[in-house]
């Protein structure tokens, strides 16, 4: 009955036009999503812009691997002055994470890589790693002192983020923090280079006893140099082959283009967080003059990254290109940090336990925005995020440049996107 009404009414609008008024029982829907119910998304977003929460944003729906949402909102410069539009490229920042994730798993099933391998297999650097540990003196005082790990960091650790590596704006001791500060660690004001990366990294102690508890860190930049050595090229390059390319994904790279510059969406002058992340990114510089990023350095656009996430959704295929198994995509999106300390819950809020790569989402409920029992996120610290819902067949791509507000955005799409599922 619901579908006679739909093509009624379909022949209906194409006889009068679209300014028929509709009973609520009547809307027309697309792929089970309310058509009225995603034009919620525009007034909405275009409230936030107002408000000033980001100067604008892309925003795209899919369902069974078909487009139903698709728009453009605000603008891309913080002046105001220049209309967003859909082929608006982004710094991508983790939502780079994925790639190096799928890259390195395909190696995996090429038999070039295991989980199993000690890092200090590809890096001997690592071979003898110290970890910080608190101690008591006789007053009751405590310390931390170096002390050597009880195991070695495995690719295990930097698929999950279980290494024991932190980032130096989330570093839980202000030790660490001064150590990778000092060190330049992230390349944050100087090209470091693959070899003084691993150098100056593994000099550090970790965190935590690797495979003990989930830290965000640096793991996917030292993941991607492994990519690196096992495929005997530079990251971007590797990616571009085996990933971009395959899958038609033009508009993605490790180095903006001139014909991109035009469209390469700008935070807010004002947000306290762009310069220090604008400038992480350089993404207009060539990637090689430092170790390449592989935690957060490529840019983006909303129908390449729709391409990449559709793949995932799809079992690893997409329009005849395979690039992983229909088991090997199923065990990424599997949780990796069963019984661990620590959880992703920053970026994905609560709920969510962590993959090969990214969020996996741990039961219906105990979260803060719908979703289904084993669907996968992730989010760029510039404002970006995705999602791919396997059990309802949806992928969701939200891209803004607002590092500030990034929490408040992705959220606030994600409860649009479920908000319009009807069917």
């Amino acid at each position: 009955m619901r579908n006679a009404k739909r093509v009624a009414w379909l022949s209906l609008a194409g006889v009068l036009g679209t300014g028929l008024a509709l009973a609520a029982d009547e809307t027309p829907v697309q792929e089970g999503l309310s058509t009225e119910r995603l034009a919620r998304i525009a007034p909405v977003l275009k409230q936030e812009i107002e408000q000033g929460t980001i100067p604008g944003a892309v925003t795209l729906i899919a369902r069974n691997g078909k487009i139903v949402h698709f728009e453009a909102h605000g603008f891309l410069d913080s002046a105001r002055t220049k209309p967003m539009t859909r082929d608006a490229v982004f710094r991508g920042f983790s939502m780079t994470k994925p790639f190096v994730a799928v890259a390195a798993v395909a190696l995996m099933e090429q038999g070039r890589l295991s989980l199993r391998d000690p890092l200090a297999q590809y890096f001997p650097e690592f071979k003898e790693m110290k970890v910080y540990a608190e101690v008591r003196d006789e007053r009751g005082r405590t310390s931390r002192v170096a002390v050597p790990a009880k195991r070695p960091i495995l690719v295990w650790d930097l698929f999950r983020h279980t290494a024991g590596f932190t980032y130096s704006g989330t570093a839980p001791f202000p030790e660490m923090k001064e150590a990778y500060e000092k060190a330049d660690v992230e390349s944050l004001n100087t090209d470091v280079s693959n070899e003084e990366f691993i150098k100056r990294l593994a000099a550090i102690p970790l965190a935590y006893e690797p495979g003990t508890r989930w830290e965000y860190s640096v793991a996917t930049d030292v993941l991607g140099l492994v990519v690196e050595k096992v495929a005997g090229r530079r990251l971007d390059v590797h990616l571009a082959e085996t990933l971009f390319k395959p899958l038609g994904m033009n508009e993605t790279s490790f180095q903006l283009r001139p014909d991109q510059a035009s469209r390469f969406a700008d935070a807010y002058d004002a947000d306290p967080l762009k310069a220090d992340l604008w400038r992480l990114a350089r993404s207009e510089q060539d990637p090689g003059r430092r170790y390449v990023h592989g935690g957060a350095g490529a840019v983006i656009g909303a129908r390449d990254y729709f391409r990449f996430a559709q793949m995932v959704a799809n079992g690893g295929e997409l329009d005849g290109v395979r690039i992983l198994s229909r088991e090997s995509v199923a065990f990424m999106l599997s949780n990796h940090i069963q019984g661990l300390e620590g959880s992703p819950s920053p970026t994905t809020g609560p709920g969510y336990g962590f993959g090969l790569g990214w969020g996996v989402r741990l039961d219906e409920g105990g979260a803060w925005i719908p979703g289904s029992k084993g669907d996968a996120m992730w989010a760029g610290a510039g404002g970006t995020s995705f999602t791919v819902d396997r059990a309802e067949r949806i992928v969701g791509v939200f891209l803004a440049a607002g590092p500030s507000t990034r929490q408040k955005t992705r959220f606030l799409f994600k409860n649009l996107l479920y908000g319009a599922l009807v069917e």
